[in-house]
Order: C-alpha cells, then sequence, then structure tokens
C-alpha cells in the first residue's frame, strides 16, 4: 500500500458494491475537497440540467485534485448531494459514461444524499471528496 495506490477494503463474505467501494486505506497527506457544485471557473452555471451539472461538479473536483499535485487514483471519499433524489434515481445510468471518462474504474468510497437546497439556489449538486496524497 502506499498513497499512490489507496487500497480498497471490502469485508469477507459482503456482496460486491456497485460503482463505489465499502471503504479505502491509504497512507500519506490528506486533501479534503469540498463545495464542488456544476459551474464553470468562473462561478457560472451554464444549465440546469442534473446530469450536465454533475459533470461540471466532477471536473471541478478533479480540478482541486490536480491543483493539489494529486490524481485520481488517490481519491478514496466522495460524498454527493442531489436537490432531486427521484430525479437522480431515474437518471443515475447517464451517470457511467461521464464517470468512466474522467475516473475510469476507479471507484473511491462513496455516499449519495437527498437535499432540501443548496446555498447556491441554481445548483442541483454539490460534491465534497477526499484524497490520500503522498
Amino acid at each position: 500500500m502506499s498513497a499512490q495506490n489507496p487500497q480498497v477494503v471490502h469485508p469477507k463474505g459482503w456482496k460486491a458494491t456497485k460503482g463505489y467501494s465499502a471503504g479505502m486505506i491509504g497512507e500519506g497527506r490528506q486533501l479534503f475537497i469540498a463545495g464542488q457544485i456544476g459551474w464553470d471557473a468562473q462561478q457560472n452555471f451554464h444549465s440546469d440540467d442534473l446530469i450536465e451539472q454533475f459533470a461540471l461538479a466532477l471536473d471541478n473536483v478533479l480540478a482541486v485534485l490536480e491543483a493539489a499535485g494529486g490524481q485520481v487514483i488517490q481519491l478514496t471519499e466522495m460524498t454527493v448531494f442531489v436537490t432531486d433524489l427521484e430525479g437522480y434515481r431515474k437518471r443515475y445510468r447517464e451517470l457511467g459514461p461521464i464517470w468512466k471518462e474522467r475516473l475510469g474504474r476507479h471507484y473511491p468510497a462513496m455516499a449519495l444524499i437527498g437535499v432540501a437546497g443548496l446555498v447556491e439556489q441554481r445548483a442541483l449538486v454539490e460534491i465534497q471528496a477526499r484524497a490520500v496524497l503522498s
């Protein structure tokens, strides 16, 4: 195990997870990323579509990770907040190609939480993440 390659933790006997890891362990400096929503670097929204905002929010997480000198494989945890949980459930399969294009088959420990609203009223999704850097 190294900071470059955190290891997936999956208890024996548990059914395989799909699209996330139950846990990850790594050594190194921790990077905490929060408040990443579906707008561009100038804080402008370009869409009111959940999938498009998710893509931009994920791009923003990766931009912060890159600015800290990190790599996708170093992401260990991600929490996604959505304002329309039912809308997410209906469209979650559309997120697969977006995820794979950006993170490949790397799945950190993840949770998705439905919320009544976010600080930015137009935001439909917000992501916070954690990475372990070397």
